[in-house]
């Protein structure tokens, strides 16, 4: 087997020959196998055990991998969890939380100590365990793929090789190991499947292991069509503004697989109701479907998709004139010196006589995609001012239109969608409107010809990280 690891190291994972490697050892054959695997290849080792204190032989576990760790002369890192309590405390599964413990603690092992690379001892019995497992729930083609070899920093070398390989390996090299006695009992799943559902397979096909690895290759090829497919689809019927998917609904009716590319598209937001979903196109303006991490609005002729994110009752409060940065925008208000009036233009929806500005004219639409800038009459304003998002009952008297307007009417008529209202910021004076930022000036606040001081407002969108 030594030949075979070595072939598919030098081939698979050539980077580990000058890499620092953290081993995940817990001291049952597996990790051993992997352990001795590796030292024999003489590569840049330490080794991590973790002592979850679920067993009373858990601490003979740690010494026999400290003695072995000592033997072999490779650095060892040991960490004690109460993951009893934990579990208590956070109301997840064990093993749900011991996972988590683990690789949290792996990775800052990674960072403290320059750890390149950590190296789990999965292999192929594993990695069909977790097909049947993903195969008895619901689950799409990434769930049928099993334990990926790679992810991130983190490699499973021995996913190639079978349990029988590994202990065959073990018992002609004399190799010792500690053996786990809930692994017998059937009280996990995963146990279960272990030890009464894969024997049987085994039984009807005595080569089933390797026709499964066949299997997951063909899969694994499978899964990079389809995202080709995902890919080259998402181009054709969807855009992004402002962190939100928009799915042309019109360009999505034309595809003839529409509800399997939703499913692909869609399933890394974490979405479940998938029914729900598929219903969109079909229902009023307006219905919304939720995963736990983000939400799908059925908006005229579109899907959006955005983050699940409340910020309706924020309200950011400017003292004094000024910098301020908050929510994503850098707002900065100055005084303009007094100027000479001069003859200016403004333009509106509506028609409106030139007046004489002493100051530049209001920009009066725009989105906040860089920079927006507005100008007002400063005996107009009294501190302290307020930003803060659109709130039902708001009215204003929107500039160039001509009396009172609820907010409500004003972006029904300019046709916002729900997450364009919910972006919508406002700058406020009590309850009073002065700004629909980067929309509509309040034409209380607009610069005159009476005007003598004015303040320039100027709001800037934090550009994200590509």
């Amino acid at each position: 087997m030594f030949s075979q690891f070595k072939e598919h190291i030098s081939k698979k994972f050539p980077q580990l020959a000058n890499a620092k490697l953290l081993l995940a050892v817990s001291g049952g054959i597996d990790s051993v196998v992997l352990t001795h695997l590796f030292h024999k290849l003489d590569y840049n080792l330490v080794i991590a055990h973790c002592n979850f204190g679920l067993r009373p032989d858990a601490n003979q576990d740690k010494i026999f991998v400290v003695a072995m760790a000592n033997r072999l002369k490779i650095p060892v890192y040991v960490k004690k969890f109460n993951t009893k309590k934990l579990v208590s405390e956070q109301a997840v599964s064990t093993q749900m939380m011991a996972r988590e413990m683990r690789y949290t603690w792996f990775n800052k092992l990674a960072n403290d100590y320059k750890i390149d690379y950590i190296l789990t001892a999965h292999h192929a019995d594993d990695n069909l365990e977790t097909f049947l497992i993903n195969l008895s729930r619901s689950t799409g083609l990434d769930g049928l793929l099993g334990i990926p070899e790679k992810n991130e920093n983190i490699i499973r070398p021995l996913l190639p090789f079978s349990k029988e390989q590994l202990k065959d390996y073990a018992i002609d090299n004399h190799l010792t190991w500690r053996e786990d006695s809930t692994n017998a009992e059937t009280n996990y799943v995963r146990n279960k499947i272990r030890h009464n559902v894969i024997p049987s397979l085994k039984e009807i096909n005595p080569k089933f292991l390797s026709s499964f690895n066949q299997t997951t290759s063909h899969l694994k090829g499978s899964k990079e069509l389809v995202d080709y497919a995902v890919k080259n689809l998402k181009g054709f019927c969807c855009t992004e503004k402002d962190g939100v998917l928009i799915i042309d609904l019109e360009k999505l009716a034309s595809i003839s697989f529409a509800e399997p590319f939703l499913y692909q598209l869609l399933r890394p937001f974490n979405f479940t109701a998938w029914e729900d979903i598929y219903a969109l196109p079909i229902a009023q303006s307006g219905k919304i479907v939720y995963s736990s991490t983000h939400r799908i609005i059925k908006d005229r002729n579109s899907l959006l998709v955005s983050p699940i994110s409340d910020k309706s009752s924020e309200i950011y409060t400017i003292p004094v004139p000024g910098t301020y940065h908050f929510a994503g925008l850098s707002i900065e208000i100055n005084h303009l010196p007094q100027s000479k009036p001069q003859e200016k233009t403004i333009n509106s929806p509506t028609t409106l006589s030139k007046k004489r500005l002493g100051f530049s004219e209001a920009k009066i639409e725009g989105r906040i995609t860089e920079k927006t800038r507005e100008k007002i009459d400063a005996s107009k304003i009294t501190y302290p001012l307020h930003i803060r998002k659109w709130q039902k009952g708001d009215f204003f008297y929107p500039l160039g239109m001509g009396g009172k307007k609820k907010l409500s009417k004003y972006f029904k008529d300019r046709k916002f969608s729900l997450i364009e209202k919910e972006n919508t910021w406002l700058l406020c004076m009590g309850n009073e409107i002065i700004w629909v930022i980067s929309h509509r000036l309040d034409n209380r606040f607009k610069v005159t010809e009476q005007t003598k001081e004015a303040l320039e407002i100027t709001v800037t969108a934090k550009k994200k990280s590509p």
